[in-house]
C-alpha cells in the first residue's frame, strides 16, 4: 500500500503499480497551518469543487487499474478548513472522509476503505461509531480499518491501543486492525492478532452453545451500541445509547459521592486484592503503590497509590497507610474490634437482609441479571451504597454495560466499581512471549514477559476501558491471581490514563517508525521519558518527522519533532518555538521551555 500526503501527482502515480493507495483527506487537497477561516455556504462549496478537481482524477486511475483506497482521516490533521466549520470534533473527522466517499460514490467509484484514527482512544471511538451513523443514513457500507495512531511504546502503547480497537470489536465494528508501536515494526502484528483473536475465541464458544441450547430457548442477548449480524450494522443505525447517553460525545455517568472518596466529581478508584499476599510483611503494599521504608516505619505514596485492596477475610499483622481503605467480606468485617478506614463487601442477599452496615461505604456484589430478581428491590437505597459490578457473561463488556443502562432506565445514581476477573490457569506459566511483549515495570532491560501478563493488558483495556469511554464506572477492580501486584496496578492505572479518566503520568504521544522518520525513535523515546516521566499531566509529542508531526500532536502540550537530519522542532502546544535545533540539545532545549512555562517538577528521589 502506498501511504501518500500532500502530493497527489505520487498517488496517481502509485495508484497504477501498487495495490492500494491511502489518502489522508486533512492534507490531501486541503493545508494544515491551524488558521481559522471564515466561509460563507458558497466558499464552503466553492472548497468542496476545488477538492473534486483535485482528487476525482486520482479515483478515476484507482478504478481504471482496479486499485483499493482508503480513505484515511486522522484526527491531528484535520484541515483548517474542516477545523473553521466543524471544530477538532469526531464530526469533523467524519466529515472530512465523507466528502472524499461522496466524490467517490459519484464516479460510481467503491473500492474503499475507511479509517477515524486518533492519538485519543476516547475521540478515536466516538469518531468511528459516528462514521457508521453517517453511513448507514446515507446508504454506505464500507470496511472499517481499525487504529489507535502515535499510541506510544511499552505498556502505554498496547493499553492504549486495546482501548480503542477492543472497543469497536467489542462493539462489533471492524474489518482490519492496525497496530501502532514506537518499537520495530515485528513487535505490532503480535499485539494486533492477540486482540483479534479473542473474537474468534469467542466466536467459537458462542456455536458451541448455541448447538448445545435446544432450539427456541433463550440466547445470550447483543447490548453492543449496534445490533450486528455477523459484525454489519443492522441497517437502522440505532444506538440504545441515545436514551441515556450518547455514544458520539464523552458524558460522565451522574452519580452521587459516598463518603466524600468514591463517585461525582471524583476521579475512578482503584481496588487490588491482596488477599492471597504475606500479610505480615508491610512492604507487599509497595506494589500497590506504598512505599515501606523500614528505617522510618512509614510509608510514601507513589504517583499510582491503590485506592482500596481487598483482604477478603484475611487480617494483617501490620497498619495500613491512613488513606488506604480495606475491604473484606461482610462476614469477617462484622468480628473486626478496629473498623477504621475498614468497610465491608456483601453480596446481594446477605445486604438486603444485614442488620450491621456502616453509615460509610457498604460495597455489594452484583450481576446485571440480578435487577431484575425480587432481592434487587429489596436493598435499602443510601448513599453509602456502591455496587461492585460483576459479570460471568461470554460477552462480558457488553453485559456490564446494559447493567450501566438500565440503571439509567431506573433513574438510580448508585457509583459503581466494575469487577473483570482473569484466569489464565490452562496457560503454561514458563511460555515466554518475547519482544513483540517488552515492557517496563520500573526494572531494566525486560526482555521478555510471560504471555499471560501481556493478554491481561490487552483484555483489561478492552473490557474496562470500553465502558470509561463512555463515561461509565466510577472504579475498577481487576482480579488476576496468576499475575503480580504490580502490573495489575500498572495495567489499572494505564487504563485510566488511556481513557483520560485519571492521570497519573506523563502521556506520550509518538509515532511508529517510518521511511520518513530523522531519528531513532526507540532511543529518542526513551531517553525523553528518562527524564521527563515525572512530569505528570504532561503530553510530549515525539514525531519522526515534519510531514505528519505538528498535526498528529496537537494534542500535546509540548512537543519534539525532526525536521532534518540531525535537526529537530520544539513545540509548544501547536506553535514551534526553537527551529532546526542540533538533536544533541534538542532535549535540553525542551526541558528548558517546560521550566520556562513553569510546569518542571524537580525529582523526589523517592
Amino acid at each position: 500500500m502506498a501511504d501518500i500526503h500532500f502530493t497527489p501527482n505520487a498517488a496517481e502515480v502509485a495508484a497504477r503499480i501498487v495495490e492500494k493507495v491511502r489518502v489522508n483527506p486533512g492534507n490531501y487537497a486541503d493545508k494544515k497551518k491551524f488558521d481559522q477561516i471564515d466561509y460563507t455556504d458558497i466558499e464552503y462549496q466553492g472548497e468542496l469543487e476545488r477538492i473534486y478537481q483535485k482528487f476525482a482524477p486520482l479515483v478515476k486511475i484507482c478504478k481504471e487499474y482496479g486499485t483499493a483506497m482508503r480513505i484515511g482521516t486522522n484526527h491531528g490533521s484535520l484541515s483548517d478548513r474542516i477545523m473553521s466549520r466543524y471544530g477538532d470534533t469526531p464530526q469533523g473527522m467524519v466529515e472530512s472522509a465523507m466528502e472524499f466517499m461522496r466524490i467517490c460514490e459519484t464516479l460510481n467509484y467503491y473500492n474503499l476503505v475507511i479509517s477515524m484514527k486518533s492519538s485519543n482512544p476516547r475521540v478515536m471511538v466516538q469518531a468511528y461509531r459516528l462514521l457508521v451513523e453517517t453511513m448507514v443514513a446515507e446508504g454506505m457500507n464500507y470496511p472499517l480499518h481499525l487504529g489507535v495512531t502515535e499510541a506510544g511504546d511499552g505498556e502505554d502503547g498496547r493499553i492504549k491501543s486495546a482501548v480503542g480497537i477492543g472497543t469497536l470489536l467489542e462493539d462489533g465494528l471492524g474489518d482490519t486492525v492496525r497496530v501502532s508501536l514506537t518499537e520495530e515494526p515485528e513487535a505490532e502484528a503480535p499485539v494486533a492478532i492477540a486482540l483479534v483473536e479473542r473474537y474468534v475465541e469467542r466466536s467459537r464458544k458462542s456455536e458451541v452453545g448455541s448447538r448445545k441450547s435446544e432450539v427456541g430457548s433463550q440466547k445470550e442477548e447483543v447490548h453492543g451500541p449496534w445490533s450486528m449480524v455477523h459484525g454489519q450494522p443492522n441497517g437502522s443505525g440505532h444506538s440504545p445509547f441515545t436514551a441515556h447517553h450518547s455514544p458520539y460525545e464523552y458524558t460522565r455517568r451522574r452519580t452521587y459521592e459516598a463518603n466524600a472518596f468514591i463517585g461525582g466529581h471524583m476521579v475512578p478508584r482503584v481496588v487490588i486484592d491482596i488477599s492471597q499476599k504475606n500479610l505480615k510483611d508491610p512492604s507487599i503494599l509497595n506494589d500497590a503503590g506504598y512505599l515501606y521504608s523500614p528505617l522510618l516505619d512509614k510509608y510514601n505514596m507513589a504517583e499510582q497509590s491503590v485506592d482500596f485492596v481487598y483482604l477478603a477475610d484475611q487480617l494483617p499483622s501490620f497498619s495500613f497507610p491512613g488513606n488506604l481503605k480495606q475491604l473484606y467480606k461482610y462476614s469477617t468485617w462484622q468480628k473486626l474490634a478496629d473498623k477504621t478506614n475498614c468497610h465491608p463487601v456483601f453480596t446481594l442477599s446477605e445486604f438486603v437482609v444485614a442488620e450491621d452496615r456502616t453509615s460509610a461505604l457498604n460495597l455489594v456484589r452484583i450481576k446485571y441479571a440480578d435487577l431484575d430478581s425480587e432481592e434487587f428491590g429489596l436493598i435499602p437505597f443510601d448513599q453509602s451504597l456502591i455496587f461492585v459490578l460483576e459479570t460471568a457473561a461470554l460477552h462480558g463488556m457488553a453485559d456490564q454495560r446494559s447493567f450501566f443502562f438500565k440503571l439509567g432506565d431506573l433513574g438510580l445514581d448508585v457509583p459503581v466499581i466494575i469487577k473483570r476477573e482473569y484466569s489464565f490457569k490452562s496457560e503454561n506459566p514458563k511460555e515466554k512471549v518475547h519482544r513483540p511483549w517488552t515492557m517496563d515495570y520500573g526494572q531494566k532491560n525486560i526482555s521478555h514477559l510471560t504471555s499471560h501478563i501481556a493478554h491481561l493488558q490487552l483484555y483489561a483495556a478492552t473490557d474496562l476501558g470500553a465502558l470509561l469511554v463512555d463515561g461509565f464506572g466510577d472504579g475498577i477492580w481487576i482480579d488476576a491471581p496468576e499475575v503480580e501486584t504490580k502490573v495489575i496496578t500498572s495495567t489499572a492505572f494505564g487504563i485510566l490514563q488511556a481513557t483520560r479518566s485519571r492521570i497519573s503520568k506523563t502521556e506520550y504521544i509518538s509515532c511508529p517508525s517510518c521511511g520518513r522518520t530523522l531519528f531513532d525513535l526507540m532511543v529518542t523515546t526513551q531517553m525523553i521519558r528518562s527524564r521527563t516521566s515525572h512530569l505528570k499531566g504532561l503530553k510530549i509529542g515525539i514525531m519522526g518527522c515534519i510531514v505528519n508531526g505538528p498535526g498528529e500532536m496537537a494534542d500535546a502540550d509540548y512537543g519534539y519533532v525532526g525536521s532534518g537530519t540531525d535537526k529537530v522542532t520544539l513545540y509548544r502546544g501547536k506553535e514551534p518555538v526553537k527551529k532546526n535545533i542540533n538533536s544533541a540539545n534538542a532535549l535540553d532545549e525542551l526541558i528548558g521551555i517546560i521550566k520556562e512555562d513553569g510546569n518542571w517538577i524537580e525529582t523526589t528521589g523517592l
